[in-house]
């Protein structure tokens, strides 16, 4: 598993999704989906590819477990973050209804950080 181009495939796939949102945004003069968008952008690309440069950077760290471990977590919370704040920004569920699905989502992507600052403290030198 090539983890830092595993990491830019997502993240380029978000930022497509992201920029084809805003501009759908724009043309509709409708902004009520920005958060969505700005999760997309930072969240879904941003963050990614800076995991991917560092992951680049370092390659001993993409070999390590944590690696994988950190790939996986971050995939599947941030997927489940975006599908949260898309279904209460269009409406279609409450605050209230968002839970237990959000706040897992966004442990998933917190103990994925966590995995990669262990990888990072433990494998790059």
């Amino acid at each position: 598993m090539n983890i830092s181009r595993n990491f830019l495939l997502m993240g380029s796939v978000y930022l497509l999704i992201g920029l084809i949102l805003g501009m759908y945004m724009a043309a509709k003069a409708d902004y009520s989906l920005s958060l969505l968008h700005a999760h997309m952008n930072l969240l879904g690309f941003v963050l990614t590819a800076i995991f991917a440069i560092v992951y680049k950077l370092f390659p001993i760290m993409g070999e390590a477990g944590l690696g994988r471990l950190h790939f996986w977590l971050h995939s599947i919370g941030s997927l489940g973050v975006i599908i949260m704040i898309f279904l209460l920004e269009s409406e279609r569920i409450t605050e209230v209804q968002m839970a237990p699905a959000a706040p897992f989502s966004e442990l998933l992507v917190v103990l994925g950080v966590a995995a990669f600052g262990l990888n990072i403290f433990k494998n790059a030198n």
